[in-house]
């Protein structure tokens, strides 16, 4: 697997960073409704394009298998394709942000345990909860920091 900082976001690459995204929703976002999904998915290019930095797995064969965007220490998205769920992916890119990067915060829904649990487990913890999304939809939002090291 390589991870990479991507700098040029051509249509290609945003298309094949929807399909992971895709993938990953449906696998793990099962509080959503496929409309859900859809109405989402549409914000999902404008954000790819606009969050600072952009981080890229890619499997063996040079295609997208996870990414992450990060802006001023805060991880904005971390996506797995369901194919690559559970080999390492979510860790290594979160590993790369929180060295290379300083991520130290970020936000999960709250009705995706497994992400929550996920990021606990790489050192985060939940400092406070909103009822909403940052779209005004009653996904409720659980704010998580990296623990500080003693």
């Amino acid at each position: 697997m390589q991870i990479e900082v991507v700098e040029i976001r051509d249509l290609t690459l945003i298309s094949d960073l929807c399909v992971v995204w895709n993938s990953s929703v449906r696998a793990t976002h099962d509080f959503l409704t496929g409309e859900d999904i859809l109405q989402i998915e549409r914000y999902v290019p404008t954000a790819l394009k606009g969050v600072p930095d952009l981080v890229v797995a890619r499997g063996s064969l040079g295609e997208p298998i996870g990414f992450m965007g990060v802006n001023d220490c805060t991880l904005e998205m971390l996506f797995v394709s369901d194919s690559s769920r559970g080999v390492g992916v979510g860790k290594r890119l979160l590993e790369y942000g929180i060295e290379r990067l300083g991520v130290r915060k970020l936000t999960v829904n709250e009705q995706n345990p497994l992400a929550r649990g996920f990021y606990e487990h790489m050192g985060f913890e939940v400092y406070d909860r909103s009822d909403v999304d940052e779209q005004g939809m009653p996904f409720p939002l659980l704010y998580m920091r990296l623990r500080k090291k003693f």
